[in-house]
Protein backbone atom coordinates (compact mmCIF):
# COMPACT_ATOMS: atom_id res chain seq x y z
CA UNK A 1 0.00 0.00 0.00
CA UNK A 2 2.51 2.54 0.79
CA UNK A 3 4.64 1.57 -2.50
CA UNK A 4 1.24 2.43 -4.37
CA UNK A 5 1.24 5.41 -2.43
CA UNK A 6 4.30 6.62 -3.46
CA UNK A 7 4.04 5.82 -6.76
CA UNK A 8 0.60 8.15 -7.12
CA UNK A 9 2.97 11.07 -5.48
CA UNK A 10 6.07 10.65 -7.46
CA UNK A 11 3.85 10.57 -10.93
CA UNK A 12 1.88 13.60 -9.78
CA UNK A 13 5.24 15.37 -9.21
CA UNK A 14 6.28 14.04 -12.78
CA UNK A 15 3.21 15.50 -13.54
CA UNK A 16 3.22 18.98 -12.67
CA UNK A 17 7.17 19.13 -12.86
CA UNK A 18 8.20 19.07 -9.76
CA UNK A 19 10.32 15.46 -10.25
CA UNK A 20 12.41 14.26 -12.95
CA UNK A 21 11.11 11.42 -14.84
CA UNK A 22 13.59 8.70 -16.00
CA UNK A 23 13.92 7.66 -19.33
CA UNK A 24 15.02 3.81 -19.80
CA UNK A 25 14.09 3.00 -23.13
CA UNK A 26 15.98 4.45 -26.84
CA UNK A 27 14.74 5.96 -29.35
CA UNK A 28 14.09 2.93 -31.18
CA UNK A 29 12.71 1.02 -29.05
CA UNK A 30 10.05 4.05 -28.30
CA UNK A 31 9.49 3.91 -31.87
CA UNK A 32 8.86 0.34 -32.18
CA UNK A 33 6.32 0.62 -29.13
CA UNK A 34 4.77 3.38 -31.14
CA UNK A 35 4.28 0.67 -33.84
CA UNK A 36 3.27 -1.80 -31.40
CA UNK A 37 -0.26 -0.42 -30.80
CA UNK A 38 -0.72 0.51 -34.20
CA UNK A 39 -0.09 -2.99 -35.08
CA UNK A 40 -1.98 -4.05 -32.62
CA UNK A 41 -5.33 -2.16 -33.18
CA UNK A 42 -5.71 -2.62 -37.13
CA UNK A 43 -5.22 -6.26 -36.62
CA UNK A 44 -8.31 -6.15 -34.41
CA UNK A 45 -10.22 -4.61 -36.92
CA UNK A 46 -9.17 -6.52 -39.78
CA UNK A 47 -9.70 -9.52 -37.83
CA UNK A 48 -13.44 -8.66 -36.98
CA UNK A 49 -14.55 -7.76 -40.65
CA UNK A 50 -12.87 -10.67 -41.80
CA UNK A 51 -15.05 -12.81 -39.67
CA UNK A 52 -18.02 -10.68 -40.59
CA UNK A 53 -17.11 -11.79 -44.66
CA UNK A 54 -17.63 -15.28 -43.61
CA UNK A 55 -20.68 -17.22 -44.33
CA UNK A 56 -20.07 -20.07 -41.95
CA UNK A 57 -20.23 -20.04 -38.17
CA UNK A 58 -16.54 -19.55 -37.28
CA UNK A 59 -15.39 -22.28 -34.61
CA UNK A 60 -17.67 -24.90 -36.16
CA UNK A 61 -16.24 -28.44 -38.02
CA UNK A 62 -16.42 -28.53 -41.56
CA UNK A 63 -19.65 -30.41 -41.83
CA UNK A 64 -21.55 -28.65 -39.68
CA UNK A 65 -20.34 -25.30 -41.51
CA UNK A 66 -21.20 -26.62 -44.94
CA UNK A 67 -24.58 -27.48 -44.18
CA UNK A 68 -24.94 -23.81 -42.54
CA UNK A 69 -24.14 -22.34 -45.72
CA UNK A 70 -26.12 -20.17 -48.04
CA UNK A 71 -24.96 -21.74 -51.25
CA UNK A 72 -25.61 -25.64 -49.55
CA UNK A 73 -29.56 -24.41 -48.98
CA UNK A 74 -30.00 -22.65 -52.54
CA UNK A 75 -28.20 -26.02 -53.97
CA UNK A 76 -30.95 -28.32 -51.87
CA UNK A 77 -33.71 -25.64 -53.32
CA UNK A 78 -32.25 -26.24 -56.86
CA UNK A 79 -32.15 -30.21 -56.81
CA UNK A 80 -35.79 -30.02 -55.16
CA UNK A 81 -37.35 -28.16 -58.00
CA UNK A 82 -35.70 -29.67 -60.57
CA UNK A 83 -37.00 -33.14 -59.30
CA UNK A 84 -40.76 -31.63 -59.03
CA UNK A 85 -40.37 -30.60 -62.73
CA UNK A 86 -39.01 -33.61 -64.14
CA UNK A 87 -36.78 -34.44 -67.06
CA UNK A 88 -39.15 -33.15 -69.49
CA UNK A 89 -39.00 -29.40 -68.62
CA UNK A 90 -35.72 -27.68 -69.55
CA UNK A 91 -35.81 -25.52 -66.20
CA UNK A 92 -35.89 -28.77 -64.57
CA UNK A 93 -33.08 -30.14 -66.15
CA UNK A 94 -30.97 -26.56 -65.79
CA UNK A 95 -31.97 -26.68 -62.26
CA UNK A 96 -30.98 -29.88 -61.34
CA UNK A 97 -27.28 -29.16 -62.92
CA UNK A 98 -27.06 -26.27 -61.12
CA UNK A 99 -28.18 -27.16 -58.39
CA UNK A 100 -25.12 -29.75 -58.58
CA UNK A 101 -23.15 -26.63 -59.31
CA UNK A 102 -23.51 -24.93 -56.18
CA UNK A 103 -23.15 -27.93 -54.28
CA UNK A 104 -19.98 -28.35 -55.24
CA UNK A 105 -19.30 -24.14 -54.81
CA UNK A 106 -20.50 -24.86 -51.29
CA UNK A 107 -17.93 -27.40 -50.34
CA UNK A 108 -14.99 -25.60 -51.92
CA UNK A 109 -16.22 -22.35 -49.94
CA UNK A 110 -16.34 -24.43 -46.81
CA UNK A 111 -12.90 -25.50 -47.44
CA UNK A 112 -12.00 -22.03 -48.44
CA UNK A 113 -13.85 -20.83 -44.52
CA UNK A 114 -11.83 -23.57 -43.06
CA UNK A 115 -8.19 -22.92 -44.39
CA UNK A 116 -8.89 -19.21 -43.84
CA UNK A 117 -9.98 -19.54 -40.30
CA UNK A 118 -6.77 -21.66 -39.33
CA UNK A 119 -4.19 -19.83 -41.68
CA UNK A 120 -5.32 -16.04 -41.29
CA UNK A 121 -7.80 -15.50 -38.63
CA UNK A 122 -6.23 -17.46 -35.58
CA UNK A 123 -2.46 -16.08 -36.61
CA UNK A 124 -4.04 -12.62 -36.41
CA UNK A 125 -6.10 -12.99 -33.58
CA UNK A 126 -3.09 -14.72 -31.56
CA UNK A 127 -1.23 -11.11 -32.52
CA UNK A 128 -3.88 -8.89 -31.63
CA UNK A 129 -5.05 -10.24 -28.51
CA UNK A 130 -1.93 -12.23 -27.25
CA UNK A 131 1.45 -11.39 -28.12
CA UNK A 132 1.17 -7.62 -28.49
CA UNK A 133 -0.58 -7.35 -25.40
CA UNK A 134 2.11 -9.74 -23.41
CA UNK A 135 4.65 -7.26 -24.75
CA UNK A 136 2.52 -3.86 -23.74
CA UNK A 137 1.65 -5.82 -20.20
CA UNK A 138 5.97 -5.60 -19.90
CA UNK A 139 6.05 -1.93 -21.05
CA UNK A 140 3.24 -1.37 -18.12
CA UNK A 141 5.53 -3.18 -15.52
CA UNK A 142 8.23 -0.81 -16.66
CA UNK A 143 6.39 2.25 -15.93
CA UNK A 144 5.65 1.10 -12.56
CA UNK A 145 8.97 -0.08 -12.04
CA UNK A 146 10.45 3.32 -12.89
CA UNK A 147 7.89 5.47 -10.52
CA UNK A 148 9.26 3.22 -7.99
CA UNK A 149 12.84 3.40 -8.90
CA UNK A 150 12.19 7.71 -9.01
CA UNK A 151 10.21 7.53 -6.01
CA UNK A 152 13.18 5.84 -4.06
CA UNK A 153 15.70 7.85 -5.64
CA UNK A 154 13.84 11.03 -4.56
CA UNK A 155 13.42 10.06 -1.21
CA UNK A 156 17.15 8.84 -0.60
CA UNK A 157 18.48 12.31 -2.19
CA UNK A 158 16.00 13.75 0.31
CA UNK A 159 17.36 11.64 3.26
CA UNK A 160 21.04 13.02 1.99
CA UNK A 161 20.17 16.23 2.65
CA UNK A 162 18.76 15.96 6.04
CA UNK A 163 21.54 14.80 7.28
CA UNK A 164 23.59 17.44 6.45
CA UNK A 165 21.20 20.09 7.71
CA UNK A 166 19.82 17.88 10.54
CA UNK A 167 21.02 17.61 14.24
CA UNK A 168 20.46 13.47 14.42
CA UNK A 169 22.84 12.56 12.02
CA UNK A 170 23.61 8.78 12.97
CA UNK A 171 19.67 8.14 12.75
CA UNK A 172 19.44 10.18 9.06
CA UNK A 173 22.86 8.33 7.77
CA UNK A 174 21.07 5.04 8.78
CA UNK A 175 17.96 5.78 7.29
CA UNK A 176 19.77 7.04 3.83
CA UNK A 177 21.69 3.89 3.91
CA UNK A 178 18.50 2.04 4.08
CA UNK A 179 16.78 3.86 0.84
CA UNK A 180 19.97 3.61 -0.65
CA UNK A 181 19.98 -0.03 -0.66
CA UNK A 182 16.38 0.54 -2.21
CA UNK A 183 17.30 2.53 -5.19
CA UNK A 184 19.56 0.04 -5.41
CA UNK A 185 16.66 -2.38 -5.86
CA UNK A 186 14.77 -0.81 -7.45
CA UNK A 187 17.30 0.23 -10.25
CA UNK A 188 18.20 -4.16 -10.37
CA UNK A 189 14.51 -4.29 -11.17
CA UNK A 190 14.15 -1.78 -13.70
CA UNK A 191 17.03 -3.18 -15.51
CA UNK A 192 15.92 -6.30 -15.79
CA UNK A 193 12.20 -5.72 -16.93
CA UNK A 194 14.14 -3.25 -19.30
CA UNK A 195 16.32 -5.80 -21.25
CA UNK A 196 12.87 -7.92 -21.27
CA UNK A 197 10.54 -5.66 -22.86
CA UNK A 198 13.23 -4.39 -25.23
CA UNK A 199 14.22 -8.36 -25.95
CA UNK A 200 10.37 -8.63 -26.84
CA UNK A 201 10.26 -5.05 -28.87
CA UNK A 202 13.07 -6.30 -31.04
CA UNK A 203 11.63 -9.57 -31.53
CA UNK A 204 8.41 -8.31 -32.55
CA UNK A 205 10.05 -6.14 -34.97
CA UNK A 206 12.47 -8.55 -36.88
CA UNK A 207 8.81 -11.31 -37.12
CA UNK A 208 6.84 -8.14 -38.43
CA UNK A 209 7.27 -9.96 -41.76
CA UNK A 210 6.14 -13.45 -40.76
CA UNK A 211 3.03 -11.21 -39.52
CA UNK A 212 2.48 -9.56 -42.75
CA UNK A 213 2.95 -13.33 -44.34
CA UNK A 214 -0.91 -13.42 -42.96
CA UNK A 215 -2.51 -10.94 -45.60
CA UNK A 216 -0.68 -12.92 -48.40
CA UNK A 217 -1.87 -16.00 -47.17
CA UNK A 218 -5.28 -14.50 -47.18
CA UNK A 219 -4.94 -13.35 -51.28
CA UNK A 220 -3.55 -16.84 -52.35
CA UNK A 221 -6.29 -18.49 -50.57
CA UNK A 222 -8.88 -16.68 -51.92
CA UNK A 223 -7.29 -17.28 -55.13
CA UNK A 224 -6.70 -20.87 -54.66
CA UNK A 225 -10.62 -20.85 -54.07
CA UNK A 226 -11.77 -18.72 -57.01
CA UNK A 227 -9.71 -21.06 -59.17
CA UNK A 228 -11.82 -23.77 -57.81
CA UNK A 229 -15.24 -22.23 -58.23
CA UNK A 230 -13.96 -21.63 -61.50
CA UNK A 231 -12.97 -25.04 -62.44
CA UNK A 232 -16.49 -26.06 -61.37
CA UNK A 233 -18.31 -24.07 -63.19
CA UNK A 234 -16.31 -24.36 -66.36
CA UNK A 235 -16.92 -28.11 -65.83
CA UNK A 236 -20.51 -27.61 -65.69
CA UNK A 237 -21.04 -24.35 -68.17
CA UNK A 238 -20.79 -27.29 -71.21
CA UNK A 239 -23.36 -29.19 -70.31
CA UNK A 240 -25.97 -26.53 -69.63
CA UNK A 241 -25.32 -24.59 -72.44
CA UNK A 242 -25.78 -27.90 -74.67
CA UNK A 243 -28.85 -28.79 -72.84
CA UNK A 244 -30.22 -25.17 -73.58
CA UNK A 245 -28.99 -25.41 -77.38
CA UNK A 246 -30.48 -28.57 -77.76
CA UNK A 247 -33.86 -27.61 -76.50
CA UNK A 248 -36.13 -26.81 -79.53
CA UNK A 249 -39.13 -25.29 -77.81
CA UNK A 250 -37.77 -22.01 -78.98
CA UNK A 251 -39.33 -18.92 -80.12
CA UNK A 252 -39.91 -19.24 -83.95
CA UNK A 253 -40.69 -15.00 -84.33
CA UNK A 254 -37.66 -12.64 -83.93
CA UNK A 255 -35.29 -15.69 -84.56
CA UNK A 256 -33.04 -16.13 -87.15
CA UNK A 257 -33.64 -18.43 -90.00
CA UNK A 258 -30.79 -20.18 -89.99
CA UNK A 259 -30.52 -20.35 -86.17
CA UNK A 260 -34.42 -21.86 -86.03
CA UNK A 261 -33.89 -24.51 -88.94
CA UNK A 262 -30.43 -25.89 -87.24
CA UNK A 263 -32.37 -25.77 -83.92
CA UNK A 264 -35.81 -27.50 -85.42
CA UNK A 265 -34.16 -30.04 -87.79
CA UNK A 266 -36.11 -28.29 -90.06
CA UNK A 267 -35.45 -27.17 -94.04
CA UNK A 268 -39.04 -25.08 -94.14
CA UNK A 269 -39.18 -22.83 -90.74
CA UNK A 270 -42.44 -24.01 -88.74
CA UNK A 271 -44.31 -20.39 -89.39
CA UNK A 272 -44.15 -20.41 -93.22
CA UNK A 273 -45.31 -24.08 -92.95
CA UNK A 274 -47.61 -24.35 -91.30
CA UNK A 275 -49.31 -21.12 -92.26
CA UNK A 276 -49.09 -22.12 -96.02
CA UNK A 277 -50.60 -25.68 -94.99
CA UNK A 278 -53.44 -23.79 -93.47
CA UNK A 279 -53.91 -21.75 -96.52
CA UNK A 280 -53.80 -24.39 -98.83
CA UNK A 281 -56.68 -25.96 -96.82
CA UNK A 282 -58.96 -22.90 -95.82
CA UNK A 283 -58.01 -19.93 -97.70
CA UNK A 284 -56.88 -20.27 -101.49
CA UNK A 285 -60.57 -18.86 -102.47
CA UNK A 286 -60.30 -16.31 -99.30
CA UNK A 287 -61.12 -12.36 -100.90
CA UNK A 288 -58.18 -9.88 -99.77
CA UNK A 289 -55.79 -12.53 -98.28
CA UNK A 290 -52.65 -11.10 -97.19
CA UNK A 291 -54.95 -7.62 -97.47
CA UNK A 292 -57.33 -7.66 -94.96
CA UNK A 293 -56.24 -7.42 -91.09
CA UNK A 294 -57.09 -10.13 -88.37
CA UNK A 295 -58.04 -9.51 -85.29
CA UNK A 296 -55.22 -8.58 -82.88
CA UNK A 297 -56.06 -11.12 -80.19
CA UNK A 298 -56.17 -14.11 -82.80
CA UNK A 299 -53.27 -13.13 -84.10
CA UNK A 300 -51.17 -12.86 -81.24
CA UNK A 301 -53.04 -16.22 -79.95
CA UNK A 302 -51.64 -17.83 -83.32
CA UNK A 303 -48.43 -16.59 -82.82
CA UNK A 304 -47.99 -17.70 -79.68
CA UNK A 305 -48.91 -21.24 -80.49
CA UNK A 306 -46.30 -21.35 -83.44
CA UNK A 307 -43.78 -19.85 -81.22
CA UNK A 308 -44.13 -23.01 -78.79
CA UNK A 309 -44.14 -25.36 -82.02
CA UNK A 310 -47.78 -26.90 -80.67
CA UNK A 311 -49.20 -29.15 -83.45
CA UNK A 312 -52.94 -27.85 -81.69
CA UNK A 313 -53.87 -25.61 -84.78
CA UNK A 314 -57.19 -26.77 -85.62
CA UNK A 315 -58.99 -23.68 -84.33
CA UNK A 316 -57.37 -21.49 -86.34
CA UNK A 317 -57.97 -23.26 -89.67
CA UNK A 318 -61.57 -20.86 -89.43
CA UNK A 319 -59.75 -17.75 -89.65
CA UNK A 320 -57.22 -17.77 -92.99
CA UNK A 321 -56.68 -13.80 -92.51
CA UNK A 322 -55.32 -14.51 -88.81
CA UNK A 323 -53.12 -17.07 -90.75
CA UNK A 324 -52.06 -14.43 -93.55
CA UNK A 325 -51.13 -12.13 -90.54
CA UNK A 326 -49.29 -14.19 -88.67
CA UNK A 327 -46.87 -15.40 -92.05
CA UNK A 328 -46.71 -11.21 -92.55
CA UNK A 329 -45.26 -11.01 -89.22
CA UNK A 330 -43.36 -13.73 -89.23
CA UNK A 331 -41.07 -12.30 -92.64
CA UNK A 332 -41.17 -9.01 -91.06
CA UNK A 333 -39.81 -9.98 -87.59
CA UNK A 334 -36.88 -12.23 -89.37
CA UNK A 335 -33.54 -10.37 -87.71
CA UNK A 336 -32.47 -10.73 -91.85
CA UNK A 337 -35.16 -10.11 -94.46
CA UNK A 338 -35.94 -13.94 -96.20
CA UNK A 339 -34.38 -12.06 -99.54
CA UNK A 340 -31.56 -10.74 -97.22
CA UNK A 341 -29.73 -7.72 -96.62
CA UNK A 342 -26.33 -8.86 -98.33
CA UNK A 343 -28.30 -9.11 -101.44
CA UNK A 344 -30.24 -5.55 -101.53
CA UNK A 345 -28.47 -3.47 -104.04
CA UNK A 346 -28.58 -6.34 -106.68
CA UNK A 347 -32.17 -6.79 -105.82
CA UNK A 348 -32.79 -3.26 -106.31
CA UNK A 349 -30.83 -2.86 -109.55
CA UNK A 350 -32.45 -5.91 -111.08
CA UNK A 351 -35.52 -4.38 -110.68
CA UNK A 352 -34.32 -0.57 -112.05
CA UNK A 353 -33.87 -2.81 -115.56
CA UNK A 354 -36.35 -1.40 -118.07
CA UNK A 355 -35.27 -4.10 -120.31
CA UNK A 356 -37.90 -7.42 -118.90
CA UNK A 357 -35.80 -9.36 -120.63
CA UNK A 358 -32.51 -8.40 -118.63
CA UNK A 359 -34.90 -7.54 -115.81
CA UNK A 360 -36.35 -11.57 -115.37
CA UNK A 361 -32.23 -12.36 -116.40
CA UNK A 362 -30.66 -10.06 -113.28
CA UNK A 363 -33.48 -11.43 -111.12
CA UNK A 364 -32.88 -14.88 -111.81
CA UNK A 365 -28.99 -14.45 -111.01
CA UNK A 366 -29.84 -12.68 -108.00
CA UNK A 367 -32.40 -14.92 -106.49
CA UNK A 368 -29.55 -17.78 -107.60
CA UNK A 369 -27.03 -16.22 -105.07
CA UNK A 370 -29.57 -16.74 -101.90
CA UNK A 371 -28.00 -18.98 -98.92
CA UNK A 372 -29.35 -22.04 -99.20
CA UNK A 373 -31.88 -21.80 -96.54
CA UNK A 374 -32.75 -18.65 -97.75
CA UNK A 375 -33.29 -20.13 -101.09
CA UNK A 376 -35.29 -22.85 -100.00
CA UNK A 377 -37.70 -20.96 -97.99
CA UNK A 378 -37.88 -18.52 -100.72
CA UNK A 379 -39.07 -20.77 -103.11
CA UNK A 380 -41.60 -22.58 -101.01
CA UNK A 381 -43.27 -19.63 -100.42
CA UNK A 382 -43.25 -18.31 -104.21
CA UNK A 383 -44.19 -21.57 -104.92
CA UNK A 384 -47.59 -21.62 -102.72
CA UNK A 385 -48.23 -17.55 -103.92
CA UNK A 386 -47.90 -18.62 -107.46
CA UNK A 387 -50.85 -21.04 -106.48
CA UNK A 388 -52.66 -18.50 -104.66
CA UNK A 389 -52.40 -16.99 -107.92
CA UNK A 390 -54.74 -19.00 -109.73
CA UNK A 391 -57.50 -18.74 -107.55
CA UNK A 392 -57.41 -14.36 -108.05
CA UNK A 393 -60.50 -14.65 -109.86
CA UNK A 394 -61.83 -15.27 -106.47
CA UNK A 395 -59.50 -14.08 -104.29
CA UNK A 396 -58.74 -11.10 -106.14
CA UNK A 397 -55.21 -11.36 -105.35
CA UNK A 398 -52.89 -11.05 -108.28
CA UNK A 399 -49.33 -10.88 -108.57
CA UNK A 400 -49.49 -7.10 -108.28
CA UNK A 401 -51.12 -7.48 -105.18
CA UNK A 402 -49.37 -9.99 -103.52
CA UNK A 403 -46.40 -7.73 -104.50
CA UNK A 404 -47.34 -4.96 -102.85
CA UNK A 405 -48.93 -5.86 -99.42
CA UNK A 406 -46.30 -9.31 -98.93
CA UNK A 407 -43.27 -7.49 -100.91
CA UNK A 408 -42.21 -4.84 -97.73
CA UNK A 409 -41.74 -8.25 -95.28
CA UNK A 410 -39.47 -10.15 -97.52
CA UNK A 411 -37.42 -7.48 -98.55
CA UNK A 412 -35.98 -4.22 -96.60
CA UNK A 413 -33.05 -2.37 -96.51
CA UNK A 414 -30.59 -2.30 -93.52
CA UNK A 415 -30.39 1.69 -93.29
CA UNK A 416 -31.40 2.73 -89.99
CA UNK A 417 -34.87 4.64 -90.59
CA UNK A 418 -38.35 4.07 -89.13
CA UNK A 419 -40.62 1.04 -90.27
CA UNK A 420 -42.93 3.40 -92.37
CA UNK A 421 -39.66 5.35 -93.92
CA UNK A 422 -37.63 2.02 -95.09
CA UNK A 423 -41.23 0.86 -96.27
CA UNK A 424 -41.91 3.76 -98.58
CA UNK A 425 -38.66 3.78 -99.91
CA UNK A 426 -38.34 0.03 -100.97
CA UNK A 427 -42.12 -0.85 -101.58
CA UNK A 428 -42.12 0.45 -105.00
CA UNK A 429 -39.03 -1.78 -106.01
CA UNK A 430 -40.32 -4.70 -104.24
CA UNK A 431 -42.92 -4.49 -105.97
CA UNK A 432 -41.57 -4.80 -109.50
CA UNK A 433 -39.11 -7.66 -107.84
CA UNK A 434 -41.96 -10.26 -106.23
CA UNK A 435 -44.61 -9.96 -109.26
CA UNK A 436 -42.54 -10.84 -111.81
CA UNK A 437 -40.55 -13.81 -109.54
CA UNK A 438 -44.62 -15.09 -108.94
CA UNK A 439 -46.13 -14.47 -112.18
CA UNK A 440 -42.55 -16.79 -113.36
CA UNK A 441 -42.39 -19.23 -110.65
CA UNK A 442 -41.83 -22.22 -112.49
CA UNK A 443 -39.28 -20.17 -114.78
CA UNK A 444 -37.21 -19.54 -111.65
CA UNK A 445 -38.11 -22.60 -109.70
CA UNK A 446 -38.67 -25.57 -112.13
CA UNK A 447 -38.90 -28.16 -109.52
CA UNK A 448 -42.09 -29.09 -108.27
CA UNK A 449 -42.91 -28.52 -104.36
CA UNK A 450 -44.06 -30.91 -101.76
CA UNK A 451 -45.74 -28.17 -99.90
CA UNK A 452 -46.33 -31.38 -96.50
CA UNK A 453 -42.05 -30.89 -96.08
CA UNK A 454 -42.01 -32.26 -92.34
CA UNK A 455 -45.35 -34.77 -92.75
CA UNK A 456 -46.74 -33.01 -89.89
CA UNK A 457 -49.98 -31.66 -91.58
CA UNK A 458 -52.92 -33.36 -93.74
CA UNK A 459 -53.02 -32.01 -97.32
CA UNK A 460 -56.52 -30.74 -98.32
CA UNK A 461 -58.20 -33.13 -101.00
CA UNK A 462 -57.45 -31.29 -103.98
CA UNK A 463 -59.85 -31.43 -107.02
CA UNK A 464 -58.90 -33.32 -109.95
CA UNK A 465 -57.08 -31.37 -112.50
CA UNK A 466 -54.98 -29.79 -109.62
CA UNK A 467 -52.33 -31.09 -107.18
CA UNK A 468 -50.29 -29.84 -104.34
CA UNK A 469 -48.03 -28.27 -106.44
CA UNK A 470 -47.58 -25.68 -108.87
CA UNK A 471 -47.91 -26.67 -112.39
CA UNK A 472 -48.41 -23.74 -114.59
CA UNK A 473 -50.83 -25.01 -117.51
CA UNK A 474 -49.41 -26.13 -120.73
CA UNK A 475 -49.91 -23.77 -123.95
CA UNK A 476 -53.34 -24.18 -126.43
CA UNK A 477 -51.90 -22.18 -129.14
CA UNK A 478 -50.98 -25.31 -130.99
CA UNK A 479 -47.18 -24.11 -131.41
CA UNK A 480 -44.64 -26.65 -129.47
CA UNK A 481 -42.38 -25.80 -126.54
CA UNK A 482 -38.89 -24.44 -127.55
CA UNK A 483 -36.25 -25.33 -125.25
CA UNK A 484 -34.08 -22.31 -123.97
CA UNK A 485 -30.98 -22.33 -121.77
CA UNK A 486 -31.44 -21.18 -118.01
CA UNK A 487 -30.58 -17.48 -117.73
CA UNK A 488 -26.65 -16.69 -117.20
CA UNK A 489 -25.84 -19.92 -118.40
CA UNK A 490 -22.99 -20.26 -120.94
CA UNK A 491 -23.53 -23.55 -121.94
CA UNK A 492 -25.03 -25.19 -125.26
CA UNK A 493 -28.30 -26.36 -125.62
CA UNK A 494 -27.19 -29.90 -124.35
CA UNK A 495 -25.70 -28.63 -121.16
CA UNK A 496 -26.95 -30.09 -117.81
CA UNK A 497 -28.85 -27.06 -116.89
CA UNK A 498 -31.29 -26.86 -119.78
CA UNK A 499 -34.74 -27.52 -119.56
CA UNK A 500 -38.30 -27.22 -121.28
CA UNK A 501 -39.82 -24.09 -119.88
CA UNK A 502 -43.70 -23.74 -120.98
CA UNK A 503 -45.17 -19.98 -120.44
CA UNK A 504 -49.33 -20.37 -120.19
CA UNK A 505 -50.66 -19.07 -123.26
CA UNK A 506 -54.58 -19.63 -122.54
CA UNK A 507 -56.58 -16.38 -122.20
CA UNK A 508 -57.46 -14.49 -119.00
CA UNK A 509 -59.09 -11.57 -119.28
CA UNK A 510 -58.60 -8.00 -117.46
CA UNK A 511 -60.70 -6.70 -114.83
CA UNK A 512 -62.18 -4.03 -117.27
CA UNK A 513 -65.03 -3.74 -117.79
CA UNK A 514 -67.30 -0.68 -119.95
CA UNK A 515 -70.38 -0.45 -121.90
CA UNK A 516 -68.33 0.22 -124.80
CA UNK A 517 -65.09 -0.33 -124.30
CA UNK A 518 -62.30 -3.27 -125.11
CA UNK A 519 -60.96 -5.39 -123.22
CA UNK A 520 -57.56 -7.47 -124.02
CA UNK A 521 -55.79 -10.07 -122.48
CA UNK A 522 -51.90 -10.29 -123.00
CA UNK A 523 -49.69 -13.14 -122.25
CA UNK A 524 -46.36 -13.64 -121.71
CA UNK A 525 -44.61 -16.59 -124.41
CA UNK A 526 -42.07 -18.24 -125.35
CA UNK A 527 -39.84 -16.41 -128.35
CA UNK A 528 -40.98 -17.79 -131.72
CA UNK A 529 -44.64 -18.73 -130.79
CA UNK A 530 -47.27 -16.36 -131.50
CA UNK A 531 -48.64 -14.08 -128.96
CA UNK A 532 -52.39 -14.86 -129.06
CA UNK A 533 -54.22 -11.37 -128.19
CA UNK A 534 -58.10 -11.97 -127.78
CA UNK A 535 -60.25 -8.73 -128.18
CA UNK A 536 -63.62 -8.75 -127.19
CA UNK A 537 -66.01 -6.02 -127.83
CA UNK A 538 -69.01 -5.10 -126.41
CA UNK A 539 -71.56 -3.87 -128.54
CA UNK A 540 -75.32 -2.87 -128.91
CA UNK A 541 -77.18 -4.40 -125.84
CA UNK A 542 -75.64 -5.70 -122.97
CA UNK A 543 -74.55 -9.23 -123.20
CA UNK A 544 -73.45 -9.06 -126.81
CA UNK A 545 -70.52 -9.34 -127.38
CA UNK A 546 -68.10 -10.09 -130.98
CA UNK A 547 -64.93 -11.78 -130.25
CA UNK A 548 -61.88 -11.48 -132.33
CA UNK A 549 -58.25 -12.67 -132.25
CA UNK A 550 -55.46 -11.27 -133.61
CA UNK A 551 -51.88 -12.85 -134.16
CA UNK A 552 -48.59 -10.70 -133.71
CA UNK A 553 -45.22 -12.37 -134.20
CA UNK A 554 -42.62 -11.85 -131.73
CA UNK A 555 -39.22 -10.75 -133.01
CA UNK A 556 -37.11 -11.56 -130.23
CA UNK A 557 -34.33 -14.18 -130.26
CA UNK A 558 -35.18 -17.84 -130.14
CA UNK A 559 -33.11 -17.60 -126.74
CA UNK A 560 -34.90 -15.01 -124.86
CA UNK A 561 -37.77 -15.10 -123.24
CA UNK A 562 -40.71 -12.04 -124.87
CA UNK A 563 -43.02 -10.74 -122.06
CA UNK A 564 -45.07 -8.47 -123.58
CA UNK A 565 -48.06 -6.16 -122.06
CA UNK A 566 -50.47 -4.72 -124.74
CA UNK A 567 -52.60 -1.58 -124.28
CA UNK A 568 -55.91 -1.19 -125.82
CA UNK A 569 -56.00 -1.30 -128.97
Amino acid sequence: MKKQFNRMKQLANQTVGRAEKTEVLTDDLLQIERRLETVRVVSHNTHKRMVACLQGQVGTDAEKRHKKLPLTALSQTMQDGGGQLGEESLIGKMMEVCGEAESRLAMELTQHEVHIEKEVLDPLNQLAEVEIPNILKHRKQLAKLVLDYDSAKARWLQATKSIISGTNTQALTAKADSLKEEVDEALNKVELCKDQLAADLYSFFSREGDHACCYVTLLEAQADYHRKSLSVLESVLPTIRAQQDSWTEKPAFGTALDEHLKRSGREIALPIEACVMMLLETGMKEEGLFRIAAGASKLKKLKAALDCSTSQLEEFYSDPHAVAGALKSYLRELPEPLMTFQLYDEWIMASNMSDPDKRLQHLWMTCDKLPKNHKANFRYLVKFLAKLVLESEVNKMTPSNIAIVLGPNLLWAKTEGSLAEMAAATSVHVVTIIEPIIQHADWFFPDDVEFNVSGMFAMPTPPANNTNHVTMPESDSGSGATERKRPGSTGGPEADNTRRDRYPSHHRALSRQDSRSTVVSALYVVAEESIVVQQTVLQGPPKTKVSTSVTVNCPLSSKSVCPKTFSDF
